[in-house]
């Protein structure tokens, strides 16, 4: 995870992001960071927390409505639904982080590094279906016919989409470990001395393209065509559809932009050895915690952006709370005629 390498730190020294181990003669200015981490302890946990709750909730909406109700009838379909497993296994480590911040890491280093492992494989992985989301949608618009069914190329890609985010996260799996510092576990990846600077912002660059660059440029060719079609329509309805193309793309770039870009700016700065003053280190790292978290909220909305608009979501999720509702009559009915004295010692309701 990006942040746990940096609010959990008491200090850092300054200009010095090869590695968790500082050489102190190259690096005489301490840069305490206390703000830092009394900022993650409370910020974190609470909106990790929320997070948690929402999209738990949502992605378990949509993978019970496709399981129970709406099968896999189209390949969006099957996109969506791996979308919202792998966002599922993405909020999943949250209870892990949450505890993190509060006490340390206290889980061992093999938990760190699935953890780590499965955060950077579900966060890249959630990016790459919506790019294959937007172009399946724009290829329904082109050729109606190709998007109608489930093909073998949308189970082929599901699996390339998977293995490429996972081979993303064999960086985590190798280099994350757990080390004591003041008395509190951290979970982190330390990298090899050698090379440590070049192999770190490899990583991070690699991780930039393909969980945020590859996605925002098919979302912006793809929705930009669907947009001209629905310009051009005479349908009624073409304004609420397009309404909807600007919120996709406005929610992803308001989400995702920001992180990617302090992201970037943090791995400059590490390739070409730029020091900066400890305050605006601190600033950086605050901002880290912040974008990052507000890039990781993307996994709750999507279930209202790309499912629940669906007009047979909406069905679906209406005929849960009536049969809910009704059922919940049914048990108060139940308890109310129970708790009815009886006439006779030989009568009984029977609902």
């Amino acid at each position: 995870m990006e942040s746990e390498g940096q609010y959990l730190e008491d200090y850092d020294y300054y200009g010095n992001y090869t590695n968790e181990t500082y050489n102190y003669d190259y690096y005489p200015l301490l840069c305490m960071k206390h703000e830092v981490r009394n900022f993650g302890k409370w910020f974190l946990p609470a909106f990790y927390s929320v997070a948690l709750v929402t999209g738990l909730a949502g992605n378990s909406l949509v993978v019970a409505i496709y399981i129970i109700f709406k099968k896999l009838k189209t390949k969006t379909d099957v996109y969506l639904m791996h979308l919202a497993i792998a966002d599922l296994l993405l909020l999943f480590t949250l209870s892990f982080w949450v505890v993190d911040a509060l006490h340390g890491w206290v889980f061992g280093t093999v938990m760190c590094k699935i953890t780590s492992a499965l955060y950077v494989t579900n966060f890249s992985c959630g990016m790459l279906f919506l790019a294959c989301i937007c172009v399946d949608q724009y290829i329904a618009i082109k050729k109606a016919a190709s998007a109608l069914t489930p093909t073998s190329k949308s189970t082929v890609i599901c699996l390339c989409v998977w293995l490429t985010a996972i081979l993303l996260s064999i960086p985590d799996l190798v280099f994350t470990t757990v080390r004591e510092k003041d008395e509190r576990s951290i979970c982190l990846s330390i990298f090899p001395d050698k090379n440590a600077k070049e192999v770190k912002a490899t990583i991070q660059i690699l991780q930039v393209i393909f969980a945020f660059l590859i996605p925002f440029f098919f979302m912006s060719v793809c929705y930009s065509a669907v947009a001209k079609v629905i310009i051009n329509t005479t349908n009624k309805k073409k304004y609420k559809a397009f309404k909807l193309l600007l919120t996709v793309m406005g929610v992803f770039i308001l989400t995702q932009l920001p992180y990617n870009t302090v992201k970037l700016y943090r791995t400059l700065n590490l390739l070409f050895s730029v020091q900066v003053n400890c305050d605006t280190e601190k600033r950086i790292d605050i901002a880290t915690q912040v974008t990052e978290s507000i890039a990781l909220f993307h996994s709750c909305l999507n279930p209202v952006l790309y499912a629940f608009m669906g007009a047979s979501f909406k069905t679906h999720i209406l005929m849960i709370i009536k049969s809910y509702s009704h059922q919940r009559r049914q048990n108060d009915l139940e308890i109310s005629l129970d708790s009815q004295p009886h006439s006779e010692e030989t009568n009984s309701f029977v609902i």
